[in-house]
């Protein structure tokens, strides 16, 4: 009797109006409605089937997360093939690109469109461009303010330092290091929680150049921090996260301990690499007051 006496005091003693939320990110590679051979898309780049999409489907269900922060998405008909108009809200960023960042958001949140970060793209005339930043504000129902900005970053600099003779690819993600780092500090200065989720192509080891840039913006706690991952991990184990998820303000706070979770995918044959992604959905837990 006394456990349950103790659990419902702490559960009466708790705030009212704290809500708890799943956070998550999904680079879903190449989600377009568009047929093979379409000139938007890379002549190999072979599309789903209807089954592909059921399957992708059924693994947003399982996801079960209020806000998936979504990469590489080719327009909000193609997103709903996987989140359900009815229960869900698609905010993407207004650009004609087809490989789009932006978010699935539970409809029962109260969430505010900001403008998009369009500095991230540092060639918006490209054909396959950099892709600028879609950005959020959640608010709880207790008055808690969470920003939260999905990016896709330039590919091809892993983990190459930022040096003066570097590639290009470095060059530009070592910019747009020094655009989130201002987003950064804006949000820092605004008091509000703030994350920065999705596909920063880099692995990022203790003192990466690309961490140390944005580390000097304001205080922030890495989800991947020290951990591999395990997306189609074969015998040889897990490999070194490129997406990762940032909190930084009051949102540091409110991180649910243990709750970093990655959610792999059952089948194994090499053709769902494609089919359903090279990335897997990966998520926290967020107690707003």
């Amino acid at each position: 009797m006394r456990p349950f006496l103790l659990a419902l005091f702490l559960l009466l003693a708790a705030p009212a109006w704290a809500q708890e939320i799943k956070l998550a990110t999904w680079n879903i590679a190449w989600l377009t409605l568009k047929q093979a051979g379409d000139p938007a898309l890379p002549r190999n780049l072979e599309t789903r089937t209807p089954e592909d999409f059921r399957l992708l489907r059924s693994y947003a269900s399982r996801l079960a997360a209020d806000v998936v922060a979504l990469q590489e998405i080719d327009g909000e008909a193609a997103a709903r093939r996987l989140f359900d108009p009815a229960e869900w809200t698609i905010h993407l960023t207004d650009e004609e690109d087809t490989q789009r960042p932006g978010f699935a958001i539970r409809r029962h949140l109260r969430v505010t469109p900001q403008p998009d970060l369009r500095a991230l793209d540092l060639i918006p005339r490209a054909r396959f461009s950099l892709r600028r930043g879609a950005d959020i504000l959640v608010e709880s129902r207790g008055g808690a303010r969470l920003r939260l900005l999905s990016v896709h970053l330039d590919a091809g600099c892993r983990e190459d330092e930022f040096a003066p003779d570097a590639s290009r690819d470095c060059r530009n993600l070592e910019r747009q290091a020094e655009i989130l780092a201002r987003w950064t500090q804006a949000r820092a200065r605004e008091g509000v929680g703030f994350a920065i989720l999705g596909d920063f192509n880099r692995r990022m080891a203790p003192g990466d150049d690309f961490l140390t840039i944005l580390e000097a913006a304001a205080p922030l706690t890495r989800t991947t921090e020290g951990l591999s991952s395990p997306c189609w991990a074969d015998a040889r184990g897990g490999r070194a996260f490129v997406s990762h998820l940032f909190l930084g303000g009051p949102a540091r706070d409110w991180l649910v301990r243990d709750s970093f979770a990655v959610l792999t995918y059952s089948e194994r044959a090499r053709r769902y690499r494609w089919a359903l992604s090279d990335h897997c959905p990966m998520s926290v837990r967020l107690r707003l007051p």
